[in-house]
């Protein structure tokens, strides 16, 4: 059996598998946990509430995807089933009148997902939990890209627990339903937000539990236009700058390592290296900790291949638990810069404030620059 990295991805190559749970409360804290599904678009939400599975609502998208009852719940899973507009299917764990009782997922030991042909394991994921605050997590995710479909580590926490995690794939939970059981669900459109114009703004406002985790996503088309392999291939890496209210500035980005901390500040970090563009890079912010961060510019960074941005086709996207996705078009670019400032995150009163940039710069001191950062930049040495 495979063990799985977060972020790490494998193609999977039968068309029925099951999809376990397996975790253990710890002992003498009365923690219950519950196990669903969701099936997704490419916006990243349900067609209905009819696409969320969990043992109140046993199947969706018209058997495609099965719950089963166990000892942490699982799902049968039957990809050639799967319609056409639906692109991923998330597998979550939530906890049980979390806020009430104060448990999160540090509480659970031994969670793992599996993934196997209903016999034999093929794959699994164990996401590290020790600290835990949250009280939900997309633990693993089945995509699919140009035909084949993928299992993908996720281990991606959501603070508030059920109604957030649900709320990101736009449906609604009631508030005043009984305890001790997932509520009935009922659609919500949560409209995705697509920034076209030059230094278009759109303020975002917390729910009552804080912004949650922010992520914003990046994916590209390195493979689509042959570009997968060999002269010409076209990599992408994701970064950004910090300023803190405290004055202390900071780069995260992979080039020297500096992929940041999300449970310390800069309270931002950049998961993963993809160089195909199928999964994206991914930066995630702690938006609990928004007070401390002043603001924050997303770029990205054409590392390998000749700069071309007409052919990337790169889209960033942002997500957060109750906010509208927003979306921003990498448009063509000047062919003799690398680096391309995607969007702008200020602290305006402790709101965020999104402005779009889709500016092109000769490298990182440029967009520094540009934007007034103040950093102090030099060149490497040689190795």
């Amino acid at each position: 059996m495979q063990d799985m990295q977060q972020g790490e991805n494998a193609p999977i190559a039968i068309s029925r598998l099951r999809v376990e749970f397996k975790w253990s409360p710890v002992a003498g804290r009365g923690l219950e946990a519950d196990v669903s599904a969701y099936l997704l678009t490419p916006s990243g939400k349900v067609r209905s509430d009819r696409d969320m599975v969990f043992y109140n609502q046993t199947d969706g998208g018209t058997g495609a995807v099965r719950f089963h009852a166990g000892d942490g719940g699982a799902f049968d899973v039957a990809l050639n089933l799967v319609p056409d507009d639906v692109e991923r299917i998330v597998f979550c764990l939530t906890i049980d009148e979390a806020q009430a009782k104060g448990h999160t997922l540090a509480l659970i030991e031994d969670a793992a997902i599996t993934v196997s042909d209903g016999a034999a394991g093929m794959m699994s994921f164990r996401p590290d939990l020790v600290g835990a605050t949250e009280a939900a997590m997309i633990f693993g995710e089945l995509y699919r890209r140009g035909g084949q479909w993928k299992f993908r580590a996720v281990g991606q926490g959501f603070n508030g627990g059920l109604a957030p995690l649900a709320s990101s794939f736009g449906i609604d939970i009631a508030a005043d339903d009984a305890p001790q059981q997932l509520p009935p669900v009922k659609s919500l459109q949560l409209a995705k937000l697509s920034m076209e114009e030059p230094d278009q703004s759109v303020t975002l406002t917390p729910d009552a539990d804080g912004f949650g985790t922010i992520v914003i996503t990046l994916n590209w088309s390195h493979g689509r236009n042959n570009y997968s392999t060999g002269a010409g291939a076209i990599d992408l890496d994701l970064g950004c700058l910090v300023e803190m209210q405290d004055g202390r500035k900071t780069a995260i980005q992979m080039l020297g390592g500096m992929t940041g901390a999300i449970d310390q500040p800069p309270f931002v970090m950049l998961s993963g290296d993809d160089r195909t563009g199928d999964i994206g890079e991914t930066l995630e912010i702690d938006g609990n900790h928004w007070k401390e961060i002043k603001r924050l510019a997303v770029f990205c960074n054409i590392h390998d291949g000749v700069p071309d941005w007409r052919r990337t086709s790169g889209l960033a996207l942002l997500t957060a638990p109750g906010q509208p996705p927003i979306e921003i078009q990498l448009a063509d670019g000047r062919n003799d810069c690398r680096i391309c400032g995607i969007v702008l995150l200020e602290n305006d009163a402790d709101l965020i404030k999104v402005t779009r940039l889709v500016g092109y710069f000769e490298n990182q001191q440029r967009l520094d620059e540009r934007l007034g950062w103040g950093m102090r930049w030099r060149t490497a040495p040689p190795k």
